[in-house]
């Protein structure tokens, strides 16, 4: 049996908004995720409260749908790419999101769920260009969403063309 990668012990255990908002590109109220309640070499654990908020940067004239989940969890996983860079010593790289498969909305909107909204996203695949996660996202111990995410790094450097 395979024993999981732990945490390197010189990393944060938890983070807060400030933390999150750090170390990921998103700034402001585009910061979705509140706080990082856990991290291992694979997966992560974070929450979001503001799905409720009137001022929510995601939120339509019906409301802040559940495809926000989308988001939610990419912005896990761009915590999780930062924090691995730095374990490693490095920077992460710049990530798209390339696409979004199999998600699964058990909801129709979130700004009408209250409590926490707890997103954990897995790292299934990884190479020098790409990344696979699964996500899932909980409110009040259900499923609310789940998918895969495929995220492409670099992109923008892998598409420059220069002039001789």
């Amino acid at each position: 049996m395979m024993q999981p990668a732990m945490v390197p012990t010189t990393m944060p255990a938890q983070l807060d908004h400030a933390g999150i908002e750090a170390r990921i590109p998103h700034r402001g109220p585009m910061c979705l995720l509140e706080r990082m309640t856990s991290w291992s070499h694979d997966r992560i654990e974070c929450v979001a409260t503001n799905q409720g908020g009137a001022d929510h940067p995601l939120r339509t004239r019906l409301g802040l749908l559940a495809t926000a989940s989308v988001e939610y969890a990419a912005q896990a996983m761009a915590l999780h790419g930062a924090l691995l860079a730095s374990a490693a010593g490095g920077e992460a790289s710049p990530g798209y999101l390339a696409s979004a498969r199999d998600v699964r909305l058990q909801v129709w909107r979130l700004d009408d769920l209250g409590g926490e909204l707890v997103v954990t996203a897995e790292r299934q695949a990884a190479d020098g260009g790409r990344l696979l996660y699964g996500f899932t996202i909980h409110n009040g111990g259900r499923e609310i969403a789940s998918g895969r995410v495929a995220v492409v790094l670099n992109a923008m450097a892998a598409n420059t063309v220069t002039s001789p």
